[in-house]
C-alpha cells in the first residue's frame, strides 16, 4: 500500500518510540503517530512522509489500549512534559526496555548483550528536584477559551516545537506540591505588582525564569527568579510576598541574563535570601547544590543508579578511579570509600569549585577534582600526570562523548569502563567504538528517574578483552 502525505489511515500501535511517539506500520512502512500508546487502534492523518518512515496524528481512538489509564494532569498533552501519562507505569518501563535493545542492536550493531537488570523509580509522580518555567507575554490560548481572552501574561512551560508560545501552568504533577503553590503563588504577585514578562521578540520586560529547587531528603526549597537587568528594588516586593507565603523556602537568588539567548542561567546571580545554597543527600553524603549546577534530577532514584553502577562495577579498595564529566563529583563522592583514590574530570568550572567544596564538607580526601576540556584534554598529554585508572566512569551530557574521548579511553588500559548514560542513542555509538578497540559490553541496566516522560537512564559495564 502506497502511504502519502494528507492520507487517513486506520492503524494499530505496536509500541513506543524513543522520544515517546507511537510506533505503527503499514506493510513494511513506518509511522510514528503522536500521542498514542502501544494496543491502540486509531484513525490518524499523515502529516508528513519521508523516505522510509511518515509521521501522523490521531484523528480518533477506534479501540482503546489495555494499558491505558486516566491522566492525572489537566495539562495533558498540550504541555508536553510528559509524553506518555496516559500510559500504565508498567507498560512504560517496559516499553523504555525494549527501545534501549532495539537502540544498541540497531544503531550500534551490538547483538550479544542482555539488559541484566531494570529498576523502576520508587515514585512515579512528584519525584523531580529541579523544575524550571518560563515567563512571557505571549501565552498559549486553549481552543475552549473565549475569543480576546487575555495572553499578555504566562508563567509555564514552552509548547511543544515552539520558542515563542508559552502554556500557562496551574499545576504539575512531577514536583512536590508546594512547587505548584510557589508557581501560582508567583504568578498572582507578578501580576499584582505589574512585573512585565520578557518579550522574545523585543527583548523588552523584566521577568525571564522561575526555577524551583527541592531537597528530598533535606526539605531544602531554592528559588531562582532570573531577570534580564538588575533591579533589586523592582523584585524585593516578590520576594517578601513569597518569603511571607512560604517559611519553608531556605534560599532565594536572582540570576541575571542580560543576553537576548534564551537560556535559563545568568550572567551573574545575587543572594537575596537564606542559606547561600540548597543542600541534598545521597547515601551519607551532603552535598551543597547552587542555583545553576547540575544534579540528577530524581534525588531518590540517583542514589539506585549509582549504586547499580557501583555494584556492576565490583570494585575494590585499591582501585584507582577516573570519574570523566564529574559534574559537581556526586559520582566520585559515593564510590570514594570503596576505592584508593578518585580523580574527577570537568570543563565546567563553578562545577569544579562546587565538587571540591562538597568533598572537604564531607570529610573525603582521596577524591581530587580538575578543569578539563575532554574533546581534547588527554590529546596533549595534560593527562600524563595523573596515575593510571584501573577502572573509568563515563556520565556524559545528551550528545555523549566526544570522538576523540571514546577513541583515546582504550589507551588507558583500564580493566572496566562504567557507561552511565541519559541518551541510549549515543551510548550505543559509543559502545560500538568501544567494541572495536579492545572492550565487550558485560553488562547493562536500566534505571528509570523520569517517570511519564521519554528519558531513559542507563548504565553499561564494559571489560578489557
Amino acid at each position: 500500500m502506497q502511504v502519502k502525505k494528507g492520507q487517513e489511515l486506520d492503524l494499530t500501535i505496536e509500541s513506543l518510540a524513543y522520544g515517546g511517539k507511537g510506533i505503527a506500520r503499514v506493510d513494511d512502512f513506518v509511522i510514528f503517530v503522536k500521542n498514542a500508546i502501544p494496543g491502540q487502534k486509531i484513525r490518524a492523518l499523515i502529516y508528513r512522509k519521508r523516505k522510509g518512515y511518515g509521521e501522523a496524528r490521531p484523528l480518533e481512538i477506534l479501540s482503546e489500549s489495555s494499558h491505558a489509564v486516566e491522566p492525572r494532569c489537566a495539562h495533558f498533552p498540550t504541555c508536553g512534559g510528559c509524553k506518555v501519562q496516559q500510559l500504565d507505569y508498567n507498560e512504560q518501563v517496559s516499553q523504555k526496555k525494549q527501545q534501549v535493545e532495539d537502540i544498541f542492536i540497531r544503531q550500534g550493531g551490538i547483538k550479544d548483550f542482555v539488559v541484566s537488570k531494570v529498576i523502576p523509580s520508587k515514585d512515579i509522580f512528584y519525584y523531580r528536584n529541579k523544575m524550571e518555567f518560563t515567563f512571557s507575554n505571549n501565552r498559549w490560548v486553549l481552543p475552549e477559551e473565549p475569543e480576546g481572552a487575555n495572553k499578555d501574561f504566562a508563567l509555564g512551560m514552552h509548547i511543544p516545537k515552539r520558542w515563542d508560545k508559552i502554556l500557562d501552568i496551574n499545576e504539575c504533577h512531577l514536583m512536590p506540591k508546594i512547587g505548584t503553590e510557589i508557581l501560582n503563588k508567583t504568578q498572582s504577585l507578578s501580576k499584582e505588582l505589574q512585573l512585565k514578562p520578557y518579550d522574545q521578540k523585543t527583548h523588552n520586560g523584566f521577568l525571564r525564569y522561575l526555577i524551583l529547587r527541592f531537597g528530598h531528603f533535606t526539605k531544602d526549597i531554592l528559588v531562582n527568579i532570573v531577570t534580564s537587568y538588575e533591579n533589586i528594588d523592582l523584585l524585593q516586593p516578590l520576594v517578601d510576598g513569597l518569603k511571607k507565603s512560604f517559611p519553608e523556602i531556605t534560599t532565594i537568588v536572582n540570576n541575571i541574563n542580560t543576553r537576548k539567548a534564551d537560556v535559563s542561567f545568568g550572567e551573574y546571580e545575587i543572594h537575596l535570601y537564606g542559606k547561600p545554597a540548597l543542600q541534598e543527600k545521597l547515601g551519607d553524603i551532603d552535598f551543597e547544590i547552587s542555583a545553576n549546577s547540575f544534579f540528577q534530577t530524581n534525588s531518590p532514584m540517583a542514589e539506585q543508579l549509582y549504586q547499580t553502577a557501583v555494584d556492576a562495577a565490583k570494585l575494590n579498595g585499591n582501585d584507582v578511579v577516573y570519574d570523566l564529566y564529574c559534574g559537581t563529583g556526586s559520582i566520585a563522592m559515593f564510590i570514594a570509600n570503596k576505592v584508593k583514590e578518585v580523580h574527577g574530570f570537568e570543563v565546567i568550572v563553578s562545577a569544579v569549585e562546587d565538587a571540591t567544596r562538597n568533598a572537604v564538607q564531607n570529610g573525603i580526601g582521596n577524591v581530587f577534582f580538575h578543569v578539563a576540556n575532554l574533546d581534547n584534554f588527554f590529546k596533549f598529554g595534560k593527562g600524563s600526570k595523573y596515575p593510571r585508572p584501573d577502572v573509568i566512569f563515563i556520565d556524559p551530557p545528551r550528545a555523549g562523548m566526544h570522538k576523540f574521548m571514546t577513541n583515546y579511553l582504550p589507551k588507558f588500559e583500564a580493566k572496566k569502563i562504567v557507561y552511565i548514560s541519559c541518551n541510549p542513542s549515543t551510548q550505543a555509538r559509543d559502545a560500538a567504538i568501544l567494541q572495536t578497540k579492545g572492550y565487550t559490553l558485560d553488562n547493562l541496566a536500566i534505571v528509570d528517574l523520569f517517570p511519564h516522560t521519554p528519558h531513559i537512564e542507563s548504565v553499561g559495564v564494559f571489560k578489557k578483552k
